[in-house]
């Protein structure tokens, strides 16, 4: 296997084989970029305030008066109501502090300064703007105030269950092959996404939404993996840094953008599942890794990927040499792989960064003014000349100068975001989000280029696992903005600034062959 790449070299690097691997691949990893931001509009909260009963019987005007005003429109409270419906009954009005600057109201009725009544609970529920959302998981079971806490356990919930898949889907991979994960998690994404719509309640749906978060970032990874272990040279760059982004940057707007048609949240549960299900019959073009197949031992099936790949590119096959497979142990077994292994994980650090301040981006837009729609539609779309200009760096220049060049521009401009005005706030932020994009573009390739084919799926797949650990506690930035407004930009942009430091530990892998065994990776980065 030490040869591998240029053992294939006979079937060229763009032959019809390729050209279908490459574009099945990528339309794979459709279903798990359409989840990815599925919490934002699943979870969202929009403006609302305590209900009032109809039968109470009151007054257009009393129901106005009926909500404190501090800064704004109280959302957890409302002056006692059965003192309010005395008041009405009185014949008695609010005065005039009810509504700041609202003029004095003339007449024979009596006047009650409102600001002297005693304040009590939502005790009849809440009425929720439907400006934007018809329903969502926090209007339907009441995830406000006392219950705000359930919305963002949910959203670590989601993310605590990519952990958990990354964990298991890449030891499963490396031992019973990619493409079994591949479909699996594709499968776990409609199916979760389908049970979703039917969910009676809170805690079933954060089960549901637990095991969805299972599937999502595996099905990248494993498009990721595979497509970077079959496709050889340019091919296998255009793919991982440009192309595959690509698709899963198209497929994440297309949430919003369906999320702004399908106002209900069970129905876009629904919608969400669609991608998987027509991902099905894309299981009889895919073939298995055959750099897999031979690390373990299954040369009959290597060779038969092979020979159908050169028939369908018209070139003759060549026999292939593999190596011995290990598992998630070997990580840390022999002296080498250790050492390459702690300098890998050095990288786990950076991925946590990186995860906290991609999803902290995307939660803290619901503080930046504007339509929200548009808003994460923005934020989305710049992901695609990030990807871009990651395909560029790591097609022409070495890994670390360009994820520290792209991560110190983001970094930058979220921490120059507290002296800005709000003009030029969101530009900031999504030049923030494009350093940010393209520096996880180029870490994903520099990733997959560190770790040994044997290996692979498990060492992506631990990194991503610790990835979700970031994603995990980024819903709770936003409940830093208590203390300081910016403060959860700033917290991202220092991330992000952590994550320059780091990258200066890990070895350059720019214009190696891609490494199929531990001794490889040994000579290589030795």
């Amino acid at each position: 296997m030490q040869d591998y790449e240029e053992t294939v070299s006979f079937l060229g690097s763009w032959g019809p084989f390729q050209r279908k691997v490459f574009f099945v691949l990528c339309a794979t990893c459709v279903p798990a970029g359409s989840n990815l931001l599925s919490v934002i509009f699943l979870l969202a909260t929009p403006p609302h305030h305590c209900h009032i009963p109809v039968q109470s019987n009151l007054s257009q005007e009393w129901i106005q008066a009926s909500i404190p005003v501090q800064l704004g429109r109280s959302s957890c409270s409302r002056f006692e109501l059965d003192q309010v419906k005395n008041l009405s009954a009185m014949g008695a009005r609010p005065g005039p502090n009810w509504i700041q600057n609202q003029s004095v109201l003339l007449g024979s009725s009596p006047e009650v300064l409102i600001s002297t009544l005693k304040q009590e609970a939502c005790e009849d529920g809440w009425t929720y703007s439907t400006e934007y959302f018809q329903s969502t998981v926090v209007t339907e079971f009441d995830l406000v105030c006392s219950e705000q806490w359930k919305q963002p356990l949910t959203s670590f919930v989601y993310f605590l269950g990519g952990l958990c898949g990354c964990f298991i889907s890449g030891q499963l991979s490396d031992r019973f092959g990619r493409k079994p994960v591949l479909f699996g998690s594709v499968a776990v994404l409609t199916v979760f996404s389908s049970a979703l719509a039917f969910a009676p309640s809170w805690s079933v749906f954060t089960l549901l939404f637990f095991l969805l978060g299972l599937g999502q970032i595996t099905c990248y990874i494993a498009s990721f993996v595979l497509g970077s272990e079959i496709l050889v040279g340019s091919t296998r760059i255009l793919f991982c840094s440009l192309c595959l982004n690509f698709v899963y940057v198209v497929s994440m707007m297309l949430l919003p953008a369906t999320a702004y048609v399908v106002r209900s949240w069970r129905h876009l549960s629904l919608m969400m599942a669609t991608p998987g299900l027509a991902c099905i019959p894309l299981w009889w073009m895919i073939p298995e890794s055959p750099r897999w197949l031979v690390s373990r031992g299954r040369w009959q099936e290597a060779d038969l990927v092979l020979r159908s790949a050169a028939l369908e590119n018209r070139v003759e096959a060549p026999q292939v040499i593999f190596p011995t497979s290990l598992n998630f142990l070997d990580l840390l077994k022999t002296a080498n792989i250790r050492r390459i292994t702690i300098k890998m994980w050095t990288q786990l650090l950076l991925w946590i960064s990186n995860s906290i301040s991609y999803f902290g981006l995307s939660f803290n837009m619901s503080t930046i003014y504007g339509n929200p729609f548009l808003n994460y539609i923005l934020l989305t779309a710049v992901e695609l000349p990030g990807y871009f200009a990651s395909w560029l760096a790591t097609r022409n220049f070495p890994r670390r100068l360009s994820f520290i060049s792209f991560a110190l521009l983001g970094s930058l401009a979220l921490l120059f975001m507290q002296f800005t005005i709000d003009t030029i706030t969101m530009a900031l932020v999504l030049l923030g989000k494009f350093g940010v994009l393209a520096g996880v573009g180029v870490l994903y390739v520099y990733s997959g280029e560190l770790s040994p084919t044997v290996i692979r799926n498990t060492a992506m797949s631990s990194c991503a696992m610790f990835s979700r650990m970031g994603s995990s506690v980024s819903p709770y930035l936003l409940e830093m903005a208590v203390f300081y407004p910016l403060l959860p930009w700033i917290i991202v942009g220092a991330l992000s600034f952590l994550s320059v430091l780091l990258c200066i530990f890990l070895p350059e892998t720019f214009r190696q062959p891609l490494p199929d065994t531990i001794q490889q990776v040994s000579l290589t980065q030795r």
